[in-house]
């Protein structure tokens, strides 16, 4: 039977929330890091540690990396992982994540993907954050990721461009571009980034499997907000569903990658 994840979203999702579950889960740190090691990039770390939002006690990520003076485009960010020693898999599945970002974000300010720059999202610390996910799936044994619909909050946030209304436009354009479902929801905050969606737009169907569940992992985000900000991730095996279920859309989309 095939291993699968579902990321149950009740409080949204971010790069870092995502990293915090899957250490939560029991990926290595170690090996992790070292796999990591494989970009040829310098200057970051990433560690972990145990903390509590809202009486449930989880993982947190902890992501460090210099704010650098250059920006990354995306061919840039395309030629650190095609030059890695990463498996093909992990080369492809990041790729994917980071081409839809890009798109995302070139819609928002109205230019082609080649030409955003990655100020925001192709930094050091997302280039850690997506590459540093997509390869805890592959040492998880992760064959197929599941989410839950999206709470997406409301306000604003400060962007490197200025003031942008939650949520962001570029979660939209990604979230549209999968087809995914979002729930009602006025927290002023952002819970889902654009890196949470780009993660769950590329790689993830948006239901509920059923699964004989084998461990949960718990990642915490930087904020206290009045719920719990807190990411839950199901691992387990995928039992047989009906096949009216299996051929969406979207599962198509997703075995592409």
């Amino acid at each position: 039977m095939s291993q699968v994840i579902y990321f149950d979203c009740f409080s949204g999702i971010s790069g870092d929330m995502t990293l915090g579950a899957l250490l939560g889960l029991g990926l290595s740190l170690e090996d992790l890091r070292a796999e990591l090691a494989k970009l040829q990039i310098t200057d970051w770390q990433i560690a972990s540690r145990q903390e509590v939002r809202g009486y449930i006690a989880g993982t947190r990520a902890l992501v460090t990396a210099p704010e650098q003076e250059q920006h990354r485009h995306l061919s840039d960010v395309r030629a650190i992982i095609e030059a890695s020693t990463l498996s093909e898999r992990v080369k492809r599945q990041s790729l994917h994540v980071f081409t839809m970002l890009a798109e995302a974000e070139g819609k928002v300010h109205g230019y082609p993907a080649e030409e955003v720059h990655f100020h925001e999202v192709g930094a050091l610390d997302a280039i850690v954050d997506i590459v540093g996910v997509v390869v805890g799936l592959e040492l998880l044994g992760v064959e197929r990721v599941f989410a839950s619909p999206l709470p997406l909050g409301a306000g604003w946030t400060r962007a490197a461009h200025g003031w942008l209304p939650l949520p962001a436009p570029a979660v939209l354009n990604l979230l549209s571009a999968a087809g995914a479902p979002v729930t009602p929801d006025m927290t002023p905050a952002e819970l889902v980034t654009p890196t949470g969606a780009a993660l769950l737009a590329a790689l993830a169907e948006f239901r509920r499997p059923s699964l004989r569940l084998s461990r949960v992992g718990y990642g915490l985000g930087k904020r206290e907000l009045e719920r719990p900000n807190v990411l839950r991730c199901w691992l387990g095996e995928l039992l047989d569903e009906p096949q009216s279920h299996i051929h969406t859309h979207h599962h198509e989309h997703t075995h592409k990658l």
